[in-house]
Parts: structure tokens; sequence; C-alpha cells
């Protein structure tokens, strides 16, 4: 049927598939990222409605556009088990002033954005799977830069039917985040650090998911790979529906459009709000604020990917990567050409770069602002600039954003509202936070306690509890034959589990 939404690779080499198989897969079976054949639209019907709805409602709204075939009575019953960690609303809204406000995104179980897909992703898989029939293992493996491997890890923890493994670089995360994944508790997961950054550790899951050898291997023991980044269309459509929620709310609120600044690693949070855009939300512009990992900043700027650069280790490493993998689904998006995409994924593997036309860096443009902080110290500036005259206190990449937006938008007032990004709690990041506001070098324990007594805020428990919890993983794979490695571990681990 001509209106009937399937899932399309951005690479054009692969079949199209049900919104249930592209969740299955996570990956396509050319390489490329699975999108819808095209963009729901709301009815005029549910645009009246949306501003007065509750999160759990906007997001089955969301959920029901883009997985027609998933009976509603299941998908409400994923989203209401799914969100009940986080309270009433799953977002927080921080209003400071009649221009500026926060969508904190961070009030889920491991204190970070990632747990709004993460808590929903796995509920959406074990319905996919169930329609399909499958009694397989679903074995997710998956890359982090800090974030995602715990929110995937307790997302995933316990759930029937699936396995977890994920990889991140060694060094290169923060001590709270490192703490969360080697001290992770469940049957069905594992934690291994690579040495190496995480490009290395992404590039090499990658090539596991088109490894065909490895493939055959586990599918004889009824395994199937997929993975928790949002290179995976299940990950990332959960997104959607925070800048939906706070697009409706907002709008209502302040009668315009109003611009979303957000702190940008891989590309898929940013994205995310380019789907609300492109539905018809009020969403005047999408600020992509880097740190010094500038790469898509230069990007948006002059129209060439080049990761031939150092990446550099910062106070915000959720956002220490040079290959974005989401900007491919853009790439398409905006073009609709599936050969050229592939031909610039070709020439960035191959080469490190590639360059778009001119034309089509305008297009960006109409929806795209950016910006970067250019080093550690300027996120820090921002952290005590914006405690000293409101107090409100930013975690690092919530920073960077702040930072980023203000260099570039001001000293003239932003065209309208602007809502910034918050993801991550400060608590995840207290000795950073701890230093920008006082000048002072704690640990992460004493940072926790310290940051307590500057904000008036009480950390998670989840965070909180975690300096006297056993610690499980300490395995490093890499960093000569990283895929060669992490292929072993996985072929040896399933010997045990199937």
């Amino acid at each position: 049927m001509e209106n009937e939404l399937r899932y399309i690779s951005t690479r054009g080499k692969a079949p199209a598939v049900s919104a249930e198989e592209a969740i299955r897969n996570g990956i396509a079976p050319d390489g490329g990222l699975y999108l819808p054949s095209f963009i729901p639209l709301f009815t005029e019907e549910e645009w009246h409605a949306l501003p007065d709805m509750t999160y759990q409602e906007t997001a089955l709204t969301v959920l029901r556009k883009y997985l027609p075939s998933i009976p509603a009575p299941e998908l409400s019953a994923c989203v209401s088990e799914a969100y009940r960690s986080f309270g009433p609303s799953p977002v927080k809204i921080a209003i400071i002033d009649e221009k500026t406000a926060f969508l904190e995104l961070w009030h889920g179980p491991t204190a970070a954005f990632k747990d709004m897909a993460l808590q929903l992703f796995p509920r959406l898989l074990s319905v996919c799977k169930k329609a399909s029939g499958s009694e397989e293992l679903t074995w997710i493996l998956t890359a982090t830069s800090g974030d995602t491997g715990k929110a995937a890890l307790e997302g995933f923890r316990d759930v029937p039917g699936t396995f977890v493994s994920v990889f991140y670089p060694d060094g290169g995360v923060s001590r709270m985040q490192e703490l969360q994944m080697r001290t992770q508790e469940g049957n069905n997961v594992d934690v291994c650090a690579v040495r190496g950054n995480f490009d290395d550790a992404q590039s090499a899951v990658k090539r596991l998911f088109a490894d065909e050898d490895l493939r055959k291997q586990l599918a004889a023991r009824d395994i199937r790979l997929s993975s928790a980044n949002s290179i995976n269309w299940g990950r990332l459509l959960p997104q959607i529906v925070y800048y939906v929620y706070t697009s409706e709310k907002l709008f209502k609120r302040y009668g315009e459009p109003f611009d979303f600044v957000v702190p940008t690693g891989n590309f898929g949070n940013i994205l995310a709000g380019y789907f609300a855009k492109r539905m018809g939300c009020p969403i005047r512009k999408l600020f992509c604020a880097s740190n010094e990992n500038d790469v898509l900043t230069d990007f948006f700027k002059n129209g060439i990917y080049d990761r031939k650069r150092e990446l550099v280790k910062t106070a915000s490493p959720s956002m220490d990567i040079l290959v974005s993998s989401n900007l491919e689904r853009l790439l398409y998006l905006e073009t609709k050409d599936a050969e050229q995409v592939a031909a610039w994924m070709k020439d960035l593997q191959e080469t490190g770069s590639y360059c778009v036309p001119e034309e089509l860096t305008e297009q960006f443009r109409d929806v795209f602002d950016c910006g970067e902080a250019y080093d550690d110290e300027t996120a820090f500036e921002a952290i005590r600039a914006c405690y000293e005259r409101c107090g409100y206190v930013m975690d690092p990449h919530t920073a960077v954003g702040y930072a980023a937006f203000k260099e570039e938008a001001w000293p003239d007032e932003p065209e309208g509202p602007v809502v910034y990004v918050s993801t991550a709690s400060p608590f995840k990041f207290a000795p950073s936070v701890v230093y920008a506001l006082t000048g002072e070098s704690l640990e992460a324990e004493e940072a926790v306690g310290r940051l307590e007594e500057l904000s008036s805020m009480k950390a998670p428990e989840s965070l909180s509890k975690l300096f006297g919890k056993p610690v499980r993983f300490s395995d490093a794979v890499g960093p000569e034959q990283i895929t060669e490695e992490i292929k072993d571990r996985i072929l040896k681990m399933s010997d045990g589990i199937r």
C-alpha cells in the first residue's frame, strides 16, 4: 500500500521491513540505519489535544504513528511500565524566566537522559519479538561514551530472552559513570572496557553487526545481535516524545516557537528534535552544541565532516565523539539519495572525511544553528555564571549547550524563548560541578556530599549508594584487535548461555 509506513535503509541496498523487524535488527544488512519511509503528521484533532496530554498520553500518541502494526493495548502497557519509575511526569521543565527554560531529562533510574528511551526500548523489543513469534535470544551489543551503557544495562537487566554487552573507553568516562557500569547487577549483563576511545568501540560494534561469520555462528545458537545505541530506531523513537511534549506545553505558555539547545555527540538526541519539528511541532531552531570535539559544529558551518583529528577527553565525556552515527539519517532525510549517502559513508570510513554540496549546507541552516564551548573552563564558567544568576545547577554537558549558545547568540537577545536540554543530573559529574562552583578538587564520593550542601538538593539514591557496591566487571580489550577480541568474547560467552 502506498501509504503504509515501512522502514528503509539509509544506504538503499536492504529491503524495506516492518517496524518490528527494524527494531529487532538494529542495523540494516547493508550497514545503513533504518528510517521510516515517511514522517507521519498529527491529525487536527491530535494537535488540539496534545497541549493538555500527560507525558504518557503523548508517548502513546507518537508511538502509534511510527509503530502502526503494534496493537494499541500493548503499546499502552509498554508506556505505563517504562515510565513508572520516573514519578508523575518523566520530564521536568524548569522555567527560569520568560526567555529561558531547562528541560530536565535525568529523573530516571540512572540520572541521565538515556533513561527516557532505554526504559521503554526493552519493552518495545519484547513486543516486537512476540509479534514475530521469535523465541531467540537477543544479544544487545552496545558501545557507550558514558551514559548509554548504564542506561542499557539497567533497562535490560534480567529481561527474559535478552543479554547485554557494553563496551566503554577505558579512562574515557567519569568515575561515577564507570562505577555505575562496573557494579551493575543482573544475571544477563556484561561490561568490558576498551583500551581506546569511544569511536574505536563504536566502530568495532558496527563491524560486528556486518560480520556474516559471527551472524551465522550466533544464529546456530538461536541468538540475534541487536543494539541499544541510537543506531537502533527503537532507541531513537522514544526521544521524539519529549520534544513533542515540551514544545506543545511551552507553546501553550509562550505563544511562540522557540529554540532547543542540545549538547550533542552521536547526534541522536538532536535528531529526535528534528523529527518533532518535521511533524509540525512549534520549534524555531535546533542548536547543535559541541565541546572541544567540534566535528559537528565544523560540519554545519562549512559542509565538511572530518574526523581526522585527535579526540580530546573533556569534562563532558558523553560528547567525546568524532563519528556521529545519526548524522547519516539526517543526510538521507534531506537528500533522499541513498546512493550518495552510502558514498559519503564509504569516504568517511576510507579517508576519514566527506564533503556535502553548499546547497545542502544551506538546507541544514534552515533548521540547525551550531556552536561550541572551546574548553572545559568555558563550560565551568557557564556552570558558575548560571548558578550565580538564577541558582540553577547544570552538569557539564548541559553547560556546554549553555556556553555555546551564549557565545553564538549573545550579546544579542535570542529571537524567542530558549529551552536548554539538560541531559544529566549534576550529581553524576559532581567533582566537575563542585570545582566549577568553588574551585575545590574533590573525589567523587566527597564531591556528592559537597554538592548537596551547595545546591540544597539531594543526590539521586542510585548515585549516592554507588560507592559501597562491589565491582563485578573489570576486564579490558584492545587496542590493536578490538573487533576480534570482542567477537571472541561474545562467542565464548554464548556457549554458556545457549
